[in-house]
């Protein structure tokens, strides 16, 4: 015996998947953590599967629905003991360090990196 009341109609071939504004994400993982709210409900009143906004709360619990942001960045200059300036003749500092912290991964980057390279470890990283 079926006890479903409404009968669904049952969907075609499957589209393209749809993709979902993080504010979206964030606004439905708000929503579904109110007292009392059912999840399944909210997954249907917004044509959602449930598993899905469960999948959305792990990523909130764990951050990963947040806006990209960025840190101010403060550059000094280096000073020659004695001086306000560095000498002209004073060849520029081919070594340093910079280390990016994103998600569950850390790259940390010496000396005189490749522009190029480097802006595509970025757009990897930051997907």
């Amino acid at each position: 015996m079926d006890t479903n009341l409404h009968q669904h109609t049952r969907r075609g071939p499957r589209g393209p998947y749809r993709r979902h504004s993080i504010e979206f994400k964030r606004a439905i993982v708000e929503q579904s953590l109110q007292p009392g709210l059912s999840v399944s409900r909210l997954a249907r009143r917004h044509d959602i599967n449930a598993n899905q906004i469960f999948a959305w709360r792990k990523a909130y619990r764990e951050g990963r629905l947040e806006e990209a942001k960025f840190v101010p960045v403060v550059i000094h200059e280096a000073e020659v003991p004695g001086t306000n300036r560095v000498p002209d003749n004073v060849p520029p500092v081919a070594s340093g360090r910079l280390i990016i912290e994103c998600k569950e991964a850390r790259l940390s980057v010496e000396g005189r990196p490749d522009a190029q390279a480097l802006a595509q470890v970025l757009a990897v990283l930051l997907r």
